[in-house]
Parts: structure tokens; C-alpha cells; sequence
């Protein structure tokens, strides 16, 4: 019998929280091991990773439980994708190893893939919490302490539009890993036609967003997880900050529009990312890698000027449609 889910848990270095993790899981799961399998992807360890994988093994001895050591640290987003690809489930749920998840979400899942063949991704509703205060934090356009503010639980047919709107709302809930549930085909496609997506911080984003153009999209309206806000994995290299506003952001977005999305939403949300910048990033960057900041930051404002040319172009002929609109019902009027 085919399994359902995949939960996948790319692991490096964190014995303890791993074994926290696979605690809540081993729990979550009761009931339906018929429907998941685990993969833990460790992205060589040097603590004692292996023998928490070894202890969870025996215990996970009644459900498909499958590991895999790299043998080098291949970086985060490289084991991530690798989660992604290893999946031979319908769908697969990759999860950090730290992320605090509620004992109701593997039910949840489930019983929404069963009800829906056409799903093609679904977005955990989340809370946010500061890593050292412990203070609820959330965007400051969402009422309340839950991400999404959306209520799609029936399953969106348009998912490209579900998709455009919790990306304007907020980049940073689209590239929560823990968050998202792919269709594996669909997740694998998108890998192959980008085939090095996992370069980019926020490939991610391009990830939902694919699976979001080729099938139904299913928003939470209830959290089924938190997100404990503080310093990630892409903000410890040093030159991340600024790839990932200058250069990865647009990036993404280019790809998305080369895979069905609209000229004018991603032309919007390269020009939306423009203005957001943070200069303090740049000049920092320009003091310690004056050449690569440059290199990095000319195509950026190139891609700007152009979609901004672009944007003016749509508009002028969205304007000289509904001016021929209008006139058309004018002219039928007066013949009546």
C-alpha cells in the first residue's frame, strides 16, 4: 500500500532538538503509520546525531522509517531539497528540527489530503515568538499573533492568487519550512526546472509558489505550529543578508513569472522589494566586499528600472482598454 506523507527532518548538529522532535512525532503519528513514512537527512553530524537516529530507529520499529548521512556538510538548502526530492510518498512535509509543531497538525494533514486529491500545497497557519525575550512576534499587518490572514480551508482552486496574497503579505511566512506541505511530483518538477534553486535563500518561495499554480492551495485558519524568531541558518553567512535582498528575492520572482505568473505581480513585488531594502545592508557590504556588493547590487537596480518601464507600460494599456470598453458601451447606448 502507497503511503500518503512523508515528514522529513534535514537535521545538522542539533542531537537534542532532534530528539525532542522525533518525541513529539513518535506521538503524533499513533494511529497512522499506514500513512507516513520518516526520513531523517543528516547533514554530517559531528555530535551524537547518529545515535539518536539509531535510538528513534527501533523505537519507529511499526512505521516506515528511512535516514540518510551525507557524507559532507552539504549546506542547509541542499539538505532541504534533498528532503524534498527523496520523498516516494504523494506528499511530503519537510520540518525543521526545531520548530515547535501542535499535536493535533499530523491529523489535520491527513484528513485534508484524503478529503482532496487536487491539493497541491497547504500553509500552516503559525505564531511567531522571539527566541531570547519570548514575546509573540507577528507582521505588523496581521491582527494578532497567526501569520496568515487569510481563511481558505475548502481548498482555493485559484492558487496562484492565494499564493500572490500571502506573499505580499510576508516573504518570510512563504519560505517557513515547517510550515508547507507539498505535492512531491509537483515539488520535484519545480526542482528540476530550476535546477539549482537550492543556491537561492528563498527558493522556497518559488517551490510554493509552483505547486501553488497547478492545483488547489489550502490556507489554515487555526496555528498548527510556532516559529521561534532569532538568528537562522542564512543569517550566520556573512554575505546573506545582502544576497537575499539584492539578488535572491528578484531572482525568485523572475522564476515565477517564467512559470505562469503575472508580468505585473512580479514586476510589482521586485519594485515592492526595491523600496524595502535596507541600505544599512549595502553600505556594510560595500565596506567589506566592495567589488562583490557592486556586482551584485547593478543587476538588481537594472531589474528595478526595467520593471518599473514595464509596470508604466501595463498601466498605460489597462487605461486605453477601459477607455475602449467605456466607449463601446457608450456607442451601444446611444444606438438603443
Amino acid at each position: 500500500m502507497n503511503k500518503l506523507l512523508t515528514i522529513a527532518i534535514p537535521t545538522f548538529n542539533r542531537a537534542h532538538l532532534l530528539d525532542k522532535q522525533l518525541a513529539w512525532l513518535a506521538e503524533a503519528t499513533k494511529g497512522f503509520e499506514s500513512d507516513i513514512e520518516i526520513l531523517v537527512s543528516d547533514n554530517c553530524s559531528t555530535d551524537n546525531t547518529p545515535e539518536i537516529i539509531k535510538k528513534w530507529q527501533a523505537i519507529f520499529s511499526n512505521l516506515t522509517f528511512k535516514t540518510n548521512r551525507h557524507e559532507q556538510n552539504i549546506g542547509v538548502l541542499k539538505n532541504v531539497a534533498y528532503c524534498l526530492k527523496s520523498a516516494t510518498t504523494k506528499y511530503v512535509w519537510a520540518i525543521g528540527d526545531d520548530d515547535p509543531i501542535h499535536d493535533t497538525a499530523v491529523s489535520y494533514v491527513l484528513t485534508k489530503l484524503k478529503q482532496d486529491e487536487k491539493i497541491s500545497l497547504i500553509f500552516l497557519n503559525f505564531s511567531g515568538r522571539n527566541k531570547i525575550t519570548g514575546e509573540p512576534v507577528h507582521p505588523p499587518t496581521i491582527i494578532g499573533n497567526r501569520w496568515f490572514d487569510i481563511d481558505c480551508e475548502d481548498g482555493c482552486s485559484d492558487g496562484k492568487a492565494t499564493f500572490e496574497h500571502c506573499f505580499r503579505k510576508s516573504v518570510g511566512a512563504v519560505i517557513f519550512l515547517t510550515a508547507t506541505i507539498y505535492r512531491t511530483d509537483v515539488v520535484k518538477r519545480g526542482l528540476q526546472i530550476w535546477n539549482n534553486a537550492d543556491s537561492n535563500w528563498i527558493f522556497l518561495a518559488y517551490l510554493a509558489g509552483y505547486c501553488a499554480a497547478h492545483g488547489k492551495v489550502i490556507v489554515t485558519k487555526n496555528t498548527y505550529l510556532e516559529c521561534i524568531v532569532g538568528v537562522s541558518y542564512w543569517q550566520k553567512e556573512p554575505k546573506s543578508a545582502l544576497l537575499m535582498q539584492y539578488k535572491h528575492i528578484p531572482e525568485v520572482l523572475v522564476k515565477l513569472e517564467e512559470n505562469g505568473y503575472s508580468k505585473q505581480f512580479c514586476r510589482q513585488m521586485i519594485v515592492k522589494n526595491f523600496k524595502e531594502v535596507n541600505l544599512k545592508v549595502f553600505l556594510g557590504a560595500l565596506r567589506r566586499w566592495p567589488f562583490f556588493t557592486i556586482s551584485t547590487v547593478i543587476p538588481f537596480l537594472t531589474l528595478v528600472i526595467v520593471s518599473i518601464l514595464q509596470l508604466i507600460i501595463i498601466k498605460n494599456q489597462n487605461n486605453q482598454s477601459n477607455r475602449a470598453e467605456d466607449l463601446f458601451y457608450e456607442n451601444r447606448r446611444m444606438m438603443e
